[in-house]
């Protein structure tokens, strides 16, 4: 996130980049947006994952997989959304995700109960926990090794 550039985005969509600012007054805008989308389109890809499973418990155990092996798919990106340090609002923005998360799979967590396939608990306690540990068990792999590159991954993302 931090070495976003207003130009180089502007560039790269072939646009001036008083055009990226008519959209996106500042380069925290721009940033927020980004992690607005790619926390919608992570948690429309755990909801399928989970619609796909033959049952609840399975449903819970996609909607993890699902998240952990995209992001280690797009490290670098991954990294950004994540863990980077960034300015507050878009941490904020971070938080929303991470409640929207916990959310989900409180759902998988209730129905998982509601089957008798987990035992009963709070699944309100036990979702933000398991992101918590997702998230958590997740900073090492993505984080930028000594050279820059997220984790020994050389993808462009």
């Amino acid at each position: 996130m931090a070495a976003v550039q207003i130009a180089a985005v502007a560039a790269q969509a072939g646009i001036a980049a008083g055009t990226v600012y008519r959209y996106f007054p500042s380069k925290t805008d721009l940033v927020a947006e980004l992690v607005t989308a790619v926390a919608g389109r992570e948690l429309d890809a755990i909801r399928a994952a989970a619609k796909a499973a033959p049952g609840p418990l399975s449903a819970l155990a996609a909607s993890i997989a699902t998240f952990a092996a995209r992001a280690l798919g797009a490290r670098r990106l991954a990294w950004a959304v994540i863990a980077e340090p960034v300015d507050a609002a878009v941490d904020n923005l971070r938080l929303d995700f991470r409640q929207a998360l916990a959310a989900e799979l409180e759902s998988r967590i209730r129905a998982a109960i509601a089957g008798k396939l987990l035992p009963d608990q709070d699944a309100r306690v036990a979702a933000p926990a398991i992101v918590g540990a997702l998230m958590e068990g997740l900073i090492g792999p993505l984080a930028p090794s000594h050279d820059g590159d997220a984790a020994s991954s050389r993808e462009a993302v």
